[in-house]
């Protein structure tokens, strides 16, 4: 499997002094899915503003295809176009992303900003709305959308411009349960279109069910351990550790019993 992403020694700080990664190395493969999880803090979602671009790590070396990645090679246009057209970004919060008046705007502007032809653009977002159920929306401003709605919004903004890679941060935050079950079959119809995935999530469930090669932060902001889903989900210690399940200690007069507790540890099956 060829590389897509490759991050050498990545390290990065807010203000130059408020450490948010620390010394991160891991490569994505091409059609690969892949999650960075870790608890509230750890870094991921600074990790996936490197990956698209958005922040240049203090230290360290990022590369897409090949490419090193940086905010010097992101001033060459032609780099720029090739970049953008090739990696999409699902923000946390999707009202980011949808200052459009009306859903249809929104899902035409990333095409037409790539200098597509607007016929083909169009087509591109009628498909796209029946893909993600959304044609009644079209005509629709963000502000009278649900949250459910505004997600698929969003991702549909990304998917008109057909990326190779979407990068999602914490894509299952506030959404209902009937949106969740949507969006684990997007990302397998995706994955399965040859689209590479790459989720910051602490959402463990979202990782069991999409069996994705995992890479794990503490809350340190360094890297931990990179293995599959199965084998990070079943080493409890290593969650424990990660601040990503808890341990409940309980007293029955002289006796102390301990249990840990997590959302996804009670949902095995």
């Amino acid at each position: 499997m060829k590389d897509i992403i490759g991050l050498e020694g990545i390290s990065y700080s807010y203000y130059h002094k408020i450490p948010a990664v620390s010394d991160v190395s891991l490569s994505i493969g091409e059609g690969e899915k892949f999650a960075i999880i870790g608890a509230n803090g750890s870094g991921k979602s600074t990790l996936l503003q490197i990956m698209n671009g958005l922040i240049d790590p203090s230290s360290g070396k990022y590369f897409f295809r090949g490419n090193e990645v940086s905010e010097r090679a992101l001033k060459d246009k032609g780099f720029l176009r090739f970049f953008r057209e090739r990696v999409g970004y699902v923000f946390q919060d999707s009202d980011v992303q949808l200052f459009c008046p009306t859903v249809l705007d929104g899902l035409l502007y990333g095409p037409l900003q790539l200098g597509i032809e607007e016929k083909e653009a169009l087509d591109r977002a009628f498909e796209v709305m029946q893909i993600l159920e959304i044609e009644n929306l079209k005509d629709r401003p963000s502000t009278m959308l649900s949250g459910g709605e505004k997600k698929r919004v969003a991702i549909g903004s990304v998917l008109t411009m057909n990326p190779e890679i979407l990068l999602f941060d914490e894509p299952t935050t506030g959404l209902d349960p009937r949106t969740q079950v949507f969006l684990v079959e997007l990302m397998f119809a995706l994955n399965e279109a040859g689209k590479t995935l790459v989720m910051a999530t602490h959402d463990l469930s979202l990782v069991d069910e999409l069996h994705l090669q995992v890479a794990l932060l503490s809350e340190e902001h360094r890297m931990v351990k990179i293995g599959s889903s199965d084998e990070i989900l079943n080493d409890e210690d290593l969650l424990l550790n990660a601040n990503l399940i808890h341990e409940h200690i309980h007293h029955h007069g002289q006796a102390i019993h301990k249990h840990r507790h997590s959302h996804f540890l009670f949902h095995k099956h």
